[in-house]
């Protein structure tokens, strides 16, 4: 009888059950929450990923990264008494902003001039400025040329690409161009096909067409057996020794 009053049993409408309030907390004490481990900031994974540059570390131009070797201008000049003229050049300043390619194309313009004025017939040099290397080569019948690079882009190869442009030069133009010719007037367009040519320095880019390394390797007589053999190892491992 009891058992069944209580289970009955239903409180009145009136009666409300207030919770104990809890605590005022000031909201400047309010501690935040931690970040989850597995996130991280948009700054580090980009870093970590290289996807792209960390805000404010700064972009390099390609040119100027570690291990990138790279060709900024080609020019073919005359040495005059006492000024030199530009007959042809080539530039490639795509590294650099766009805003200062045209400052940067003059001032190569500016420094191979200069060069070739202060060098003698029959010399060649390298003369560094700053991270550049600005390779001469004057003939001794004035004709020249210069290679602008960066300073890990080999000397030898620069020199080669050199006697190769101005014995091309001066088989296609008329010599007696040379002290009144200019950009405009001289009829020479291989300028921009050697420069991309030799642009990063492959050994490809130093044979002739058809050529191939392998069979030059094998049919040399100054290579032995043991060195032929690490060629080949080294080509399966794609881990070819660079020749310079």
């Amino acid at each position: 009888m009891c058992a069944r009053v209580y289970s009955n049993f239903r409180p009145p409408l009136s009666i409300k059950c207030n919770p104990r309030p809890e605590p005022e907390v000031d909201p400047q004490v309010r501690r935040k929450k931690p970040a989850r481990p597995c996130q991280q900031p948009a700054a580090a994974v980009l870093k970590d990923g290289g996807r792209a540059p960390v805000s404010g570390s700064g972009v390099q131009p390609a040119a100027r990264r570690r291990g990138a070797m790279k060709l900024y201008s080609l020019s073919v000049l005359y040495k005059g008494d006492p000024k030199a003229v530009l007959l042809k050049a080539a530039y490639d300043v795509s590294s650099f902003s766009f805003f200062q390619r045209s400052s940067v194309q003059e001032f190569m313009t500016f420094t191979s001039q200069l060069i070739v004025e202060r060098s003698t017939k029959g010399s060649r040099a390298s003369v560094k400025e700053q991270e550049y290397l600005c390779h001469v080569y004057v003939r001794s019948d004035s004709l020249a040329g210069v290679v602008i690079a960066d300073s890990e882009y080999p000397s030898r190869v620069a020199f080669t690409l050199l006697e190769k442009v101005l014995d091309e030069f001066s088989k296609q133009v008329d010599r007696i161009d040379w002290p009144v010719g200019s950009p405009d007037t001289i009829q020479y367009t291989a300028l921009d096909g050697h420069l991309s040519r030799y642009q990063h320095n492959t050994m490809e880019s130093l044979l002739e067409r058809g050529e191939k390394l392998d069979d030059l390797v094998s049919k040399s007589e100054v290579l032995g057996t043991q060195s032929k053999a690490f060629y080949k190892t080294a080509r399966k491992q794609n881990s070819c020794c660079a020749i310079m």
